[in-house]
């Protein structure tokens, strides 16, 4: 094995806490032990990081983390980390504990932080933990797989009630500016309709006519699954009520989505992702995200991944046009 070119690392998690996190810490930490490099633990993200509330990790700190939810790391966010001279007093602090490389576990936002620090004269990987699956530079980010899976069982468990009242359902799933989480869920539960920030047109009107026709037709229940970006939940069904007469209740799926064991999928991509980070670091490698594209771990520059784009799939939403009804 190489000689690693650096001694000391660091591991972070950032911004929202997303299922899969702790597999990736424990990843980093058993990787870069392997290697013979020394790993420190940033406990609260980068507000953390600047109280200097640092624990040294070891391969007995990650034992039986695997299976759970959020991160024993913890996390917060940061405003103030936005201004320059909180991003050099942030490096120093790093180079006071020794620490020569980051690995950053979060959103855009937190990769953000970590081209900051880079820039400051840190080695910085990133690695894509986020359950919106809203990252540019990968086809699957940290999180997403256990949460999409938690509110499709939820769903169904609405979905029963709905049928035994006959009742129509909003369901309002996580995804701020990301739709994701809603369309896979509109697939995976026969949802009777979808309604995404990067798709949704606004035409309630047309909307109230699809739930009347499918009473007309025999439907003893209607799901709609929105995404967390539409919002409004509560007093669109209060409108679908008042307009079609039809029982309507709304469900927030809310902060579930984001707890619980992960899956097998976000256990074994964030452990696959977090050795890629450490390998990386060991070669003098900075300024990179890991991601999954193509069904191979690859890695980008920083900021030429913060400038990527992500819209919903066009193929993936014209599918569940076709499904919906």
């Amino acid at each position: 094995m190489e000689e690693p070119k650096l001694k000391t690392i660091a591991v972070l998690t950032s911004g929202g806490d997303a299922p899969g996190m702790n597999a990736a810490i424990r990843a980093v930490v058993r990787s870069a032990t392997y290697r013979g490099i020394k790993v420190k633990g940033i406990c609260r993200g980068y507000a953390g990081l600047l109280k200097e509330e640092i624990i040294d990790m070891d391969g007995n700190s990650v034992s039986d983390i695997l299976n759970r939810g959020g991160t024993i790391l913890y996390t917060a966010r940061c405003e103030e980390f936005k201004q320059l001279e909180v991003q050099k007093q942030a490096a120093e602090i790093c180079r006071k504990q020794g620490i020569e490389g980051l690995v950053v576990i979060g959103g855009d936002g937190s990769f953000m932080g970590a081209l900051k620090l880079s820039k400051q004269g840190i080695n910085t990987i990133g690695l894509p933990g986020t359950i919106d699956l809203d990252i540019a530079c990968t086809d699957y980010t940290i999180g997403f797989d256990t949460a999409v899976n938690v509110a499709m069982e939820a769903i169904d468990r609405v979905r029963d009630t709905s049928t035994s009242h006959e009742r129509c359902s909003v369901i309002e799933v996580m995804g701020r500016n990301a739709g994701y989480l809603a369309l896979w869920c509109g697939i995976a539960n026969g949802a009777e309709d979808i309604l995404l920030p990067e798709r949704y047109d606004r035409n309630e009107e047309a909307l109230l006519e699809r739930i009347a026709n499918s009473r007309k037709i025999g439907k003893r229940h209607h799901i709609i699954v929105n995404a967390e970006g539409v919002g409004d939940s509560i007093n669109l069904a209060k409108r679908i009520e008042k307009v079609t007469g039809i029982e309507t209740r709304a469900t927030i799926l809310g902060h579930i989505q984001r707890g619980g064991t992960p899956t097998c999928s976000d256990r074994v991509h964030a452990s696959f992702m977090g050795v890629r980070a450490v390998e990386l670091l060991a070669q003098g490698t900075s300024n990179r995200v890991v991601g999954f594209k193509a069904g191979k771990y690859v890695d980008y520059d920083i900021e030429e991944a913060l400038q990527m784009k992500k819209d919903i799939i066009e193929e993936q939403y014209q599918i569940s046009k076709q499904l919906v009804r």
